[in-house]
């Protein structure tokens, strides 16, 4: 598995990391604790070295799930985590609100590291930014915790570019994560700019549009009433069927290259830059073997030239959030 650095932090990892939310969390019922510890540690074994959850998965059950998974790997993996919601630190309840005051960053840091089992928090992001609590603030905090030796870097998750400035001026920011794929570009106008003048890396999440990019979803696909994606706009039905168009292009063009339309899409998100490294969350070790078989597929500037003209001609119907969750991205 080839290796990346997250910008300029010195944060090394697997090409492809694994997103490993919808094992607990998300997208239905959760999935079976032994085959995701086992998916987990087929992951090791097979060259990667990132992996990313967050105290609200659940809450917390993903974190202590990848803590189980992980700790027979400790010094060869980096996890990532997120503080940043209001969950109540008792009930373990979430009623959505966020809370990012130092005192709480601290405690959360404290909590994480327990469940997942280490010593050090390798990259702990800001789930949201919380207007409530100046950047300044919450990047102080996290650098006491790195100068206590309880975090390794800082990140933050679907932050605007005014916030990621303000948190780098204070404790250098290593990565950030938003959604990014060819269902979702927007970072390309903003973001991705800000990041590389700052040098700081990329993680985007949902790199395959939450399944869709896959070519397995059409307006026919019915999903558990748990699933996130019953609320989002752009997987109504009528949105989904109007933006089969996209995966139809993309089934071409991964077909003329001998390679799958999820190893298409990820191939291509890890060509825009050098210092980018998806998360494709998965349940199946067949989907993660699939997955991880992008980090060696070469697309030439032709083959990049191609795929921006072709799908670039695709209008694409529907909001990513429904408007409650978009509200807070982005600020």
């Amino acid at each position: 598995m080839k290796k990346r650095n997250l910008g300029k932090s010195g944060l090394e990892v697997s090409a492809l990391g694994l997103g490993c939310m919808g094992m607990s969390f998300g997208f239905g019922p959760a999935a079976d604790k032994q085959e995701s510890i086992a998916l987990m540690r087929a992951a090791v074994e097979k060259g990667a070295t990132f992996f990313d959850t967050a105290e609200v998965y659940g809450p917390w059950v993903n974190e202590e799930l990848v803590g189980e998974a992980l700790a027979p790997f400790k010094g060869r993996v980096a996890i990532a985590t997120k503080f940043g919601f209001a969950i109540d630190q008792v009930t373990g309840q979430n009623p959505g609100g966020l809370n990012s005051r130092p005192e709480r960053i601290k405690a959360v840091a404290e909590a994480s590291l327990k469940r997942l089992r280490v010593e050090a928090i390798d990259l702990f992001y800001q789930h949201r930014v919380d207007p409530e609590v100046p950047m300044e603030d919450v990047a102080g905090a996290v650098k006491e915790l790195i100068q206590a030796g309880k975090v390794k870097h800082f990140g933050l998750s679907e932050a605007g570019v005014n916030s990621i400035r303000r948190a780098h001026a204070v404790q250098p920011v290593a990565a950030l994560q938003s959604e990014y794929s060819l269902f979702w570009r927007e970072p390309e106008a903003e973001v991705i700019p800000v990041l590389e003048e700052l040098g700081i890396g990329f993680v985007p999440f949902s790199p395959l549009g939450k399944g869709f990019l896959t070519g397995k979803i059409d307006e026919m696909t019915t999903f558990d009433p748990t699933d996130f994606r019953n609320v989002v706009p752009r997987f109504t039905a009528e949105a989904r069927k109007a933006n089969l168009a996209l995966v139809e292009v993309l089934k071409t063009l991964a077909m003329a290259k001998g390679v799958t339309p999820a190893q298409l899409a990820l191939a291509w998100l890890l060509a825009q830059k050098p210092w980018i490294v998806p998360i494709p969350g998965t349940t199946k070790v067949s989907r993660l073997e699939e997955n991880l078989g992008a980090t060696d597929i070469e697309l030439s500037p032709e083959d990049l030239q191609t795929i921006h003209a072709v799908t670039s001609k695709v209008e694409l119907t529907g909001d990513r959030y429904p408007a409650h969750l978009q509200k807070l991205v982005g600020r």
